[in-house]
């Protein structure tokens, strides 16, 4: 794994990256990992602004769902994603996403939960992680903002929520906590939206100088 980075030193990325940048030619596949309302969707969306195609490891699970006939509800796909998971290996989310992905198109993917899915893409040469990392009071506060369907309601149940996806029981679980230890570049997002973007304007700004 490359070294990590802090968008404080992102200007620095290619000078202290060579032989990482090296490897890039004219496209990128970027993944997004981060806990719940850490601002994974609002950074995929600014990059499919930018002419990216965005995807989620979670469409693969609403589309076995829609063919099993079952609602899109954050439990279904909580439960999808471990059955698919615990048929097809940790890893058969980015792989499914791998098979259908345009390569000459830059890409950038939400939501991976998995190490699997990170080793998955990683076979690819032009892939980073990107963990976005927010405090989880600031983060419970933007959930009851954005009141989200599907969202906790409750701070007991959203801190239950937090500890089930932390760590995996076993294969088909969520493993976040050792899926952000795989990212390449770590956004601290608890400022401002502007701020975000800023930070994003400096990322890409930097692959474009030295790709």
């Amino acid at each position: 794994m490359m070294q990590r980075y802090n968008m404080p030193e992102l200007a620095d990325f290619g000078n202290n990256n060579n032989n990482f940048l090296s490897r890039l030619e004219c496209t990128m596949l970027l993944g997004v990992t981060g806990r719940n309302a850490a601002g994974k969707t609002t950074i995929v969306e600014w990059f499919v602004n930018q002419g990216w195609d965005g995807c989620s490891c979670s469409d693969a699970i609403r589309h076995w769902l829609r063919e099993n006939g079952q609602e899109i509800t954050r439990e279904n796909l909580t439960q999808g994603g471990r059955t698919l998971r615990s048929q097809g290996g940790a890893g058969i989310l980015a792989e499914m996403l791998l098979d259908r992905m345009d390569s000459e198109q830059n890409t950038i993917i939400d939501s991976i939960r998995t190490p699997d899915e990170v080793y998955a893409l990683r076979s690819r040469d032009d892939f980073l992680l990107i963990e976005v990392n927010v405090p989880l009071d600031l983060r419970w506060k933007r959930m009851q903002e954005r009141a989200r369907d599907g969202d906790p309601v409750d701070y007991e149940f959203f801190l239950k929520q937090e500890d089930a996806e932390a760590i995996a029981e076993d294969s088909s679980g969520q493993a976040l906590i050792a899926t952000a230890n795989l990212s390449d570049i770590v956004i601290s997002n608890d400022g401002t939206l502007s701020e975000l973007y800023e930070s994003l304007e400096i990322l890409t700004s930097t692959f474009n100088q030295n790709v």
